[in-house]
């Protein structure tokens, strides 16, 4: 059995697909690991392309749109890896044999429990992709678009870190999280109440309350072609989005800075 498990949660992104797994493949010759794809209800010839190319994917095509959440439940629920990697579909993998680089980091490394890695662009720009735990205030200034120059702001997206160095951070975007399985016997699966967004932040700031931490690892690196789906204010995902941020904000119990 393989150590290392990918899970990759699909919905129509066939054009992503080709380009992420291919990089996968590419990057990572001659290391075992486990791929689990979930589909969520996909209409465009994403299984048939899978099914034909890669058929040793463990497959699980749902019948309607789970969301976020609870499609990578359903993907962590059925891995085996002593390491399971939550990866979006809509990435390039940059970095030769990234996959033994992380769990080399992880096997030296018992006290984290989650990784994340440095994202970009497709035009070389970084996004900011490890960051301190939100606020209420920041979460309704970047609703709204408002950011500036925000001291409050530039603490959040940690503007001001050298982003090519190694650092114990708050939390990692979801496009990328590698999890630690003892971590997640301990506590649990992503809240499946959250549709979409802000599951990550969360499970960050459970697996910090349990004893773990998250590292930002930007010895890894990935094109991320982001595209962000709750611009627009009057959509069924952008209020599926403010649903779950303000689910968060109730179970976490906190306005400003959360307790450990």
């Amino acid at each position: 059995m393989a150590d290392f498990s990918l899970i990759i949660i699909t919905w129509n992104a066939k054009h992503f697909l080709e380009k992420c797994l291919d990089s996968i493949y590419n990057k990572n010759k001659g290391f075992e690991f486990e791929l689990v794809m979930v589909d969520n209800n996909s209409t465009d010839g994403t299984r048939e392309f899978v099914e034909n190319k890669y058929p040793e994917t463990v497959y699980i095509y749902n019948d309607s749109n789970k969301g976020v959440a609870p499609a990578r439940n359903q993907g962590l629920s059925i891995a085996k890896g002593k390491y399971k990697l939550i990866l979006d579909v809509d990435t390039e993998l940059l970095t030769e044999n990234a996959f033994a680089k992380l769990v080399d980091f992880m096997e030296s490394n018992k006290e984290v429990g989650i990784i994340g890695a440095k994202l970009m662009f497709s035009n070389d720009e970084l996004q900011h992709t490890c960051l301190k735990f939100p606020s209420v205030g920041v979460k309704v200034f970047t609703r709204l678009g408002v950011f500036g120059g925000s001291k409050m702001l530039r603490e959040y997206y940690m503007f001001d870190f050298d982003h090519n160095s190694i650092k114990e951070v708050d939390y990692v975007i979801g496009a990328f999280q590698l999890l630690r399985s003892q971590m997640l016997e301990k506590i649990g699966l992503y809240d499946d109440k959250i549709f979409y967004g802000p599951e990550d932040i969360d499970y960050c700031l459970r697996a910090r309350r349990a004893g773990y931490k998250t590292v930002y690892f930007p010895e890894v690196k990935l094109y991320h072609f982001y595209q962000r789906i709750t611009k627009k204010f009057f959509t069924k995902i952008t209020f599926l989005h403010i649903k779950g941020l303000i689910h968060f904000f109730l179970k976490h119990k906190y306005i400003i800075y959360p307790k450990y």
